[in-house]
């Protein structure tokens, strides 16, 4: 028997046939993106081991560093222990930093929603919703921790300044978010609404939210978790206290490591409840 041979298309791309072992062949697809992808990555790993000869170590010995590095770690996550404060007041600095996310996150999500009707393309005129998303992308490409620096030369060190910077990243991120949670809508409701009469309002309260109430709570306390450990960050950096405060004092102030491991399992229980609390109400409302 004669097999039969056919040809393969390669329109833009280039192709290499390989035969493998068990008679098959392989075809390998080269496209201008891949080929640029793979450059890009060889031009970073250069750069990265060119970083790594260039650095100036400043007379560190590696193998000596490596060693107190792994002693640190066994320090802070082996032998945690709370010696310079109390733990009624870590549990108070884990509640101020609990506030600081829940008001960052509901100042975000209410404004959020409504904006939100605006970027949805089944809702609102195609020029205005790429006009808010593109005011909403720029205000998103500014990171949390800048927006909290920014707005602390105006109200000054505090909680203040936090929550208005985690609320401004929220609220773009959150808007982001809602606007594609109400874009996967059927819009066949949407028209049989307006066909009937129905207002906007009718509309969303009606068709909109409930379809989409589901995938907004779980977005919602999606972000709540990210206000958490942001809140968490920004704690020191903008002196708004909480418990970040706290693990920023004693690990580079005082250098309490055991101090500083006992802190960070507080944390790690306190995101793991939450995560659980989350996934429970996303149930409920489902």
């Amino acid at each position: 028997m004669q097999q039969s041979s056919a040809v393969l298309p390669c329109s833009v791309t280039m192709c290499n046939i390989k035969r493998r072992k068990n008679g098959k062949i392989k075809i390998g697809v080269q496209s201008r993106s891949s080929i640029a992808i793979k450059l890009l990555l060889a031009a970073l790993l250069g750069l990265t081991v060119y970083a790594f000869i260039s650095f100036d170590y400043k007379e560190i010995v590696f193998s000596e560093a490596v060693v107190a590095t792994a002693r640190n770690i066994r320090t802070v996550f082996l032998k945690p222990a709370l010696s310079a404060d109390t733990f009624k007041n870590v549990l108070y600095q884990l509640l101020v930093t609990f506030c600081l996310g829940t008001l960052a996150t509901l100042f975000g999500a209410i404004p959020a929603f409504f904006c939100s009707l605006l970027c949805a393309k089944n809702l609102a005129p195609a020029w205005l919703a790429n006009m808010v998303k593109c005011l909403i992308a720029l205000v998103r490409a500014v990171p949390t921790v800048l927006w909290v620096l920014i707005f602390a030369v105006s109200a000054g060190l505090g909680s203040v300044a936090a929550v208005i910077g985690l609320t401004f990243h929220s609220f773009a991120y959150l808007t982001k978010v809602y606007a594609e949670a109400i874009e996967e809508i059927d819009g066949g409701t949407i028209e049989a609404l307006r066909s009937s009469g129905a207002n906007f309002w009718q509309i969303i309260f009606q068709a909109i939210l409930p379809a989409s109430v589901s995938r907004i709570v779980a977005w919602t306390f999606m972000r709540f978790e990210i206000n958490f450990t942001n809140a968490i960050a920004v704690g020191a950096a903008a002196g708004a206290g909480g418990i970040g405060f706290n693990l920023f004092m004693a690990g580079s102030f005082y250098f309490n490591l055991q101090e500083m491991g006992f802190l960070t399992y507080v944390v790690v229980i306190a995101v793991i409840l939450l995560e659980f609390l989350s996934t429970k109400v996303k149930e409920k409302v489902r």
